[in-house]
């Protein structure tokens, strides 16, 4: 009744009016839709955080045996490796059919930034002269069984095959990492080599994702820079032509 009476220059204009809906539901509804879409993605689960893969390459001057070799030599990651603070390895292969030799089957590696450190065994694979795989946790191999004999004889299909581990890792809940070393043609050098990186995770704990936002897309670029200068050291004054001792690949334990 009230508003029967009001002048007509007390009434908004038509373009600023409120349409002729229910102002109490639909603009409440659009809100914590566009919400919901913003913070909660579908599928997200906040007890299993999503797995994210980086990946990294390098086109390097040199034959792919030695810098394969390099990139099999777990026990001196520590001394050239980022965020790597120790690298032990615990057990090997059989010897391949290829070279003959035995390759790191296990390794115990810590691992840190910060305030965040984290130790923990990977079992790793060789693939001779081509990849060099370490998974963790429960994380299954990604190669042909075929091409691991050396490592499934030693260490028996139900251990390697099912990704069962004794230690639960804290910080990760799955850790893949694969590197892959291809011969490269070229005009202008006889030799050169192609390595490829990927490293596949999940964090245990979304938290660690946000701890961890600024640092971990450039983890793998870090890695494959540092093993570059790794082969750099090691080849760069090396005639290379003439073969690279692999001696301290096998840290003595050939024989065990």
């Amino acid at each position: 009744m009230a508003t029967k009476a009001l002048s007509p220059l007390f009434r908004l204009p038509t373009e600023l009016r409120a349409p002729s809906i229910s102002m109490r539901s639909r603009p409440l509804q659009l809100s914590l839709t566009h919400q919901r879409r913003h913070f909660l993605p579908p599928g997200f689960n906040p007890l299993q955080p999503p797995t994210q893969t980086l990946h990294a390459s390098r086109i390097l001057p040199y034959p792919s045996q030695p810098i394969y070799e390099i990139i099999a030599d777990v026990s001196n990651y520590r001394s050239f490796l980022p965020y790597c603070q120790s690298s032990t390895v615990t057990k090997w292969s059989s010897p391949d059919r290829t070279f003959n030799r035995k390759w790191p089957s296990e390794a115990t590696l810590v691992v840190g930034w910060g305030q965040i450190t984290e130790s923990y065994t990977s079992r790793i694979f060789c693939v001779p002269g081509k990849v060099v795989e370490a998974v963790s946790g429960k994380t299954n191999t990604s190669l042909r069984r075929e091409d691991i004999e050396h490592h499934l004889a030693a260490a028996g299909d139900e251990v390697i095959q099912t990704g069962q581990t004794q230690q639960e890792m804290a910080l990760l809940t799955h850790l893949l990492t694969k590197w892959t070393v291809q011969p490269e043609k070229s005009e202008e050098r006889e030799q050169q080599t192609q390595i490829d990186l990927s490293i596949e995770f999940a964090f245990a704990n979304p938290l660690y994702a946000t701890i961890s936002a600024g640092v971990i897309p450039k983890l793998a670029d870090v890695m494959i820079k540092a093993f570059e200068e790794r082969v750099r050291e090691v080849l760069g004054q090396a005639d290379v032509s003439k073969g690279v001792s692999v001696g301290r690949v096998e840290s003595g334990d050939m024989g065990r």
